[in-house]
C-alpha cells in the first residue's frame, strides 16, 4: 500500500531532505518543476500548488500559444499541482531534494486532461473497461556532447568497452538512476560518437512512463553536473546516427499475465495480440505524430538507419514499424519502433495503446507479416507520413483515435505543433544562406 503524502513528508524530513520538487511532464516530456520548502509542502500537497496554467503546453521555445487551450482561454490564469505519492523519489543527484510528479487541476478543481499523465490515465482506464492492463518500456538513445556541441569523441564503436565508460557521466548514471527508482538492466556505447543507450525495466500501468520520464530528465541533469550536454535531440548532428526511442508494450489480463504470446497460433501471436498489431498498422499514420513530432524526427529516418519508414510488421525485423520481441510465449509483446528520441512516453504510450484498442475494438484481421528481406525494402508497404504537416493532417482527420484520446488534448496538440512548424518554415536557414546568398 502506498503511503500518503503526509508520510513520505514525515520520513523525507527525518532524512534531512530540505526541498520537495513538483514536478508537471509536458507536452515535450519534460519536467516543470517548482521547489517548495518541505515545510510548506503539506499545505501545498493537500491544497494544491499553484503554476502558470499553461506550462504544460508551451511550445518547444516555451512560447505561449494563442488557441492552445490552457493560456488566453483562461486568462492566462494559475493552474494547481497535486501530488501522486505512487512518483515519490529521493534525488540522489541532488542532495536534500526529493520529488512527486504531480497532476494539474483548474482553480475550480476541473483536471486538466491534456496533461499528458492524465491524457494516458483516461487510455488506461478505456483499457481497463476492455479488460486490458499494459506492461511497457522504453529504450532511449542519446548523445553526451561537449558544451559547444561537438561529441566526446570520434569515429564509430558501438559496444566498444573504452567507450562504454568514455566519460564518467555514464558511470554516475548507472549508480545514481536505480536509486531513483529506474532498474538499468544494460548500459552500453551506441553507434554515433558520443551516442549512448542505458536501458532499464519495464513497468506496469503509469510505472512504465514515468520511469521513462524520469530517465529523460536525469540524463539532462547528470550530464549538466558534468558540463556536458546530456540530449535526445533526434538528429544532433550531421551525418551522424539519429536517436530513437523504441517502445515495447504487452496488454495483461486481470490477474496481471501478458495476453500476447500463443505458441499453438499463427505466427506465435494470440487474437487478441494480431488485433492489437493490426490496429497499430491501420492507425499508423494517424498516430505518426504523437510518435515523430518535430521537423528534427523527421531527418532521423534515413534508409538502412533502423528507422521505419513504412507501415510493416515482423518477427525480429528492426527496419519494420512493429517487430515482434519475445522468444519465449510469456515473454512476446510488441516493439513498436518509429517514436524518435525527442517523443514523449506518456504521449506514445497513449497513441500506441490507442491504436492497439481500436484493433481490438474492430476485431482486425492481421496481415502476413514481411519477409524475406527488411521490410523496409518491400514496395508493396505504404510509407509513412513523410513531413511533419502530412502527420498532423492525418491526425486531424482521425476521429477514433480522437474520440480515445479526447478532443482537448488533440486539439491542443495540433495547435502547439502547427505554431511550431510554422516558425519553423519562417526561419531561413544556413543552407539557403549558403546556398543561395551570393549567386542569386
Amino acid at each position: 500500500m502506498t503511503p500518503s503524502v503526509s508520510d513520505i513528508l514525515d520520513d523525507w524530513k527525518a532524512r534531512d531532505i530540505a526541498w520537495v520538487r513538483f514536478e508537471l511532464p509536458d507536452i515535450h516530456g519534460t519536467a516543470r518543476v517548482k521547489l517548495v520548502p518541505i515545510g510548506a509542502a503539506y499545505h501545498y500537497a493537500e491544497e494544491g500548488l499553484n503554476m502558470y496554467g499553461g506550462a504544460q503546453v508551451l511550445d518547444s521555445r516555451s512560447d505561449v500559444v494563442a488557441g492552445s487551450g490552457y493560456n488566453d482561454e483562461y486568462s492566462y490564469a494559475d493552474q494547481l499541482l497535486k501530488p501522486d505519492p505512487a512518483t515519490a523519489q529521493i534525488i540522489p543527484w541532488q542532495p536534500g531534494h526529493a520529488r512527486f510528479i504531480c497532476s494539474a487541476y483548474s482553480v475550480d478543481g476541473t483536471p486538466r486532461v491534456a496533461s499528458p499523465r492524465q491524457l494516458l490515465e483516461r487510455v488506461l482506464q478505456t483499457a481497463s473497461e476492455m479488460g486490458y492492463g499494459i506492461k511497457t518500456g522504453m529504450e532511449y538513445e542519446n548523445y553526451f556532447l561537449n558544451p559547444d556541441g561537438t561529441p566526446l569523441f570520434g569515429g564509430y564503436h558501438i559496444f566498444n568497452p573504452v567507450r562504454n565508460v568514455f566519460h564518467p557521466v555514464v558511470l554516475d548514471l548507472m549508480e545514481m538512476l536505480p536509486k531513483v527508482g529506474v532498474d538499468l538492466i544494460t548500459a552500453n556505447s551506441e553507434y554515433g560518437p558520443g551516442q549512448f543507450e542505458l536501458n532499464f525495466g519495464p513497468g506496469d500501468g503509469l510505472e512504465g512512463p514515468d520511469k521513462a520520464y524520469t530517465y529523460k530528465n536525469a540524463v539532462k541533469e547528470i550530464a549538466h553536473k558534468h558540463q556536458l550536454i546530456g540530449t535526445f535531440m533526434s538528429k544532433p548532428i550531421n551525418g551522424l546516427a539519429g536517436c530513437g526511442a523504441h517502445f515495447h508494450i504487452s496488454l495483461l489480463d486481470a490477474k496481471g499475465k501478458s495476453v500476447m504470446g500463443a505458441d499453438n497460433e499463427k505466427w506465435g501471436l494470440s487474437d487478441v495480440a494480431k488485433a492489437f498489431v493490426a490496429g497499430n498498422l491501420k492507425y499508423a499514420k494517424d498516430i505518426y505524430t504523437l510518435l515523430v513530432p518535430t521537423v528534427n524526427c523527421q531527418k532521423r529516418r534515413r534508409p538502412h538507419t533502423f528507422a521505419p519508414s513504412n507501415i510493416s510488421w515482423g518477427h525480429e525485423d528492426r527496419s519494420a514499424l512493429i517487430r515482434i520481441k519475445g522468444v519465449t510465449e510469456s515473454s512476446r509483446h510488441v516493439e513498436q519502433r518509429a517514436a524518435s528520441g525527442m517523443s514523449n512516453p506518456y504521449i506514445v504510450t497513449a497513441g500506441v495503446l490507442a491504436a492497439g484498442l481500436l484493433g481490438i475494438r474492430e476485431g482486425l484481421e492481421l496481415e502476413a507479416p514481411s519477409g524475406p528481406g527488411p521490410a523496409e525494402d518491400d514496395p508493396k508497404y505504404e510509407q509513412l507520413p513523410w513531413s511533419v504537416r502530412e502527420a498532423l493532417d492525418a491526425f486531424e482527420r482521425s476521429e477514433p483515435v480522437r474520440e480515445l484520446l479526447g478532443e482537448e488534448f488533440c486539439n491542443i496538440w495540433t495547435t502547439v505543433r502547427r505554431y511550431e512548424l510554422q516558425r519553423f518554415e519562417d526561419h531561413v536557414t544556413d543552407w539557403e544562406r549558403s546556398e543561395y546568398l551570393e549567386i542569386y
